[in-house]
């Protein structure tokens, strides 16, 4: 298995320098080589593919005028041919699958982000009195605020920096560990809100603080000062530090509650029922675009996924047209309500008379199909029939 810790790096001014050559080296040799393979194509209708574009590059490096890539790690230079390499795979990939995804894109230098990846060979990078050891670098200080485990071996690094000036190392490591499918006892179902990010099966509620919507008036004015200095002056470089800052707080603060959040619900349960949504079409369609990236729902079921599979639990992943919302989860109803309009929040069932919470009342049907998905594949379940409670009681 392989998995990647992220720490904060801190480098002197030499270092700093070396890294900001290794990005544009990095940068420099990704266009190159996608220019050259657009070119060809147009050309000859023929492309590049890894190995002739890493031949090309260690003969550039030979010519006095492109001397200065000797001067960054050369498998840092070889990762982005090969980032480069995936783009191409992926783009025809999707296109064979009918989808329409965007052509690989040349990286720009005023960017937002910075990095380049570089591989352990031999030994040359390593861990040692709280520093990191990179090729070409040598040894940077490095906050280890979480330690590594001994059976882990490190297979890579990815070094960037963000907008507001700070460097980080996400090491790869690769470890062996036998994972056990644990017996599903507790089963819940999480249905996605917008205000809260998810209500599950038992009528808990996430209770996200909305952490883009608190900062938004600041970040409002601060861009609006930005606005009216001059592009690229010393004062407009300085206020888009601070908006930089605002940025990157309020995506830590976000990360840390959906990890935490994330840490709860796999702790608490063995299995999680979520919908499978189109987050993006939903932010287009209705015009929820700052909601919905506020919530950042992706992230958090990509969280919950993994943390679930390396204790093994399971996650399933519930079809977007699925009737969650509108059907009945009273037991033995299982009524479809199909004109039930998105700004109704409570609505009852006309065949039972059960008053329902519309989040509440998806959560439970959720569950309930993830139950029935994993019992088609022969788990075995304890307390399928836990129901979350209903707002009131019959109505009729």
């Amino acid at each position: 298995m392989n998995k990647a810790y992220k720490y904060r790096i801190y480098p002197n001014a030499e270092q700093t320098v070396m890294f900001a050559k290794s990005f544009g080296c990095c940068r420099f040799a990704y266009n190159r080589y996608l220019g050259k393979r657009i070119e060809l194509y147009k050309t000859d209708g023929k492309t590049m593919n890894y190995y002739e574009c890493a031949k090309d590059l260690t003969n550039l490096k030979k010519e006095p005028e492109y001397e200065w890539l000797k001067e960054v790690d050369s498998i840092a230079l070889q990762s982005a041919l090969e980032n480069l390499d995936t783009a191409y795979q992926n783009f025809f990939r999707r296109v064979k699958n009918g989808e329409n995804p965007g052509f690989p894109k040349f990286k720009s230098k005023r960017s937002k982000k910075h990095s380049y990846m570089t591989k352990t060979v031999n030994g040359n990078i390593k861990i040692k009195d709280n520093h990191i050891i990179l090729p070409k670098v040598g040894g940077v200080k490095i906050k280890l605020h979480r330690a590594i485990p001994e059976n882990h071996s490190l297979k890579s690094v990815t070094v960037s920096k963000t907008p507001s000036g700070k460097y980080y190392a996400s090491i790869l490591f690769e470890y062996e560990q036998a994972i056990e499918p644990v017996e599903i006892n507790n089963v819940v179902g999480l249905d996605f809100s917008m205000a809260e990010l998810y209500v599950d099966s038992e009528g808990n509620e996430a209770n996200y603080p909305r952490y883009y919507r608190r900062k938004l008036g600041k970040l409002k004015k601060l861009s609006r000062a930005l606005s009216k200095m001059v592009k690229f002056s010393s004062n407009w470089r300085k206020q888009k530090h601070k908006i930089a800052i605002l940025h990157e707080k309020t995506a830590s603060q976000r990360r840390d509650f959906l990890h935490k959040e994330s840490r709860k619900i796999a702790n608490s349960y063995d299995l999680v029922g979520v919908e499978d949504l189109d987050m993006r079409a939903m932010s287009q369609a209705l015009n929820f675009g700052k909601s919905v990236a506020d919530n950042a729902w992706g992230m958090f079921r990509t969280l919950l996924k993994y943390k679930l599979e390396e204790a093994g639990k399971h996650m399933i992943t519930i079809d977007k047209w699925f009737p969650s919302s509108k059907k009945c989860s009273t037991p033995g109803c299982g009524y479809v309500n199909k004109d039930l309009d998105l700004s109704v929040r409570q609505w009852a069932c006309p065949e039972c008379g059960v008053l329902h919470d519309r989040d509440v009342n998806a959560a439970v049907n959720i569950r309930n199909e993830a139950v029935r998905m994993v019992s088609a594949s022969n788990w075995h379940i304890h307390n399928q029939n836990r129901r979350a409670p209903s707002i009131g009681v019959n109505c009729t």
